[in-house]
């Protein structure tokens, strides 16, 4: 479990996360959600020791991440950032970059790593396309090379910023399958939202981030049937007969 106990983060003198708890679990797809700028990117950086924190403990199946030296939180934590530069290389290439942590000097890829990239390039479908230029692919395809670069790390939580912004919309369920699929095979998915109805029918749970404070964390049901949504950003959402989710009234 990856969890957030009590944590303050900011940059500089201003505070942006402000006493949030939380907990992400392997196996599940967790949905982060909240009005912009309220501390959503912040939290996954916090939680990855990208940015230090003010209070709070964070931890990693057990072990406080203070502890943890940058190799090892990268064997255990896998981070996609929102708005990736397209690097001059290979798809294979890139997917190989996952494989760093696990390098040592000099750093030469094994037959070992070159079978994990592999592997990662088969699970999200991009395997024929090992050998392309990465900017040669479409929007979703090179999102789905970062997805393979993330599966070669080998790690056990996976987390992603608005992973779907600049993707058209059949790209979007794409890679929501996907992540879905990769949660029900045991990763820990951590994903910041901002499409609300997909969020809710892809994640297991979702926390809700409101003024850099964890407002509630739950079910998508209990969530919906709660007040919380139209308190947080004056719309609703409703669960339809066949279970799936969109706005009411549209």
């Amino acid at each position: 479990m990856l969890e957030l106990i009590n944590v303050s983060a900011g940059y500089g003198k201003q505070t942006v996360l402000a006493g949030v708890t939380a907990s992400f679990e392997k196996g599940k797809l967790t949905g982060i959600i909240g009005v912009n700028g309220c501390g959503k990117s912040t939290l996954l950086k916090a939680a990855l020791g990208i940015l230090p924190i003010s209070q709070g403990d964070i931890k990693i199946d057990g072990e406080n991440l203070l502890a943890m030296s940058r190799n090892e939180i990268a064997k255990k934590t896998a981070y996609l950032s929102q708005g990736k530069n397209t690097p001059d290389m290979t798809v294979e290439q890139m997917v190989l970059h996952g494989r760093f942590p696990y390098l040592s000097y000099p750093r030469r890829y094994s037959t070992y790593d070159r079978e994990v990239a592999g592997k990662a390039m088969e699970a999200v479908g991009i395997a024929e396309l090992a050998h392309k230029p990465l900017y040669t692919l479409s929007g979703g395809m090179r999102q789905n090379a970062y997805i393979a670069m993330a599966l070669a790390q080998d790690t056990d939580y996976i987390l992603l910023d608005e992973p779907t912004t600049y993707l058209d919309i059949s790209h979007q369920i794409e890679l929501m399958k996907l992540l879905r699929k990769l949660a029900d095979n045991g990763k820990g998915i951590i994903a910041v939202m901002h499409d609300l109805p997909m969020a809710f029918n892809y994640s297991d749970e979702i926390l809700v981030i409101e003024n850099g404070k964890s407002r509630v964390q739950s079910n998508p049901i209990d969530i919906c049937g709660s007040a919380v949504i139209k308190e947080v950003f004056n719309v609703q959402i409703e669960r339809l007969v066949d279970g799936r989710y969109c706005y009411a009234g549209i």
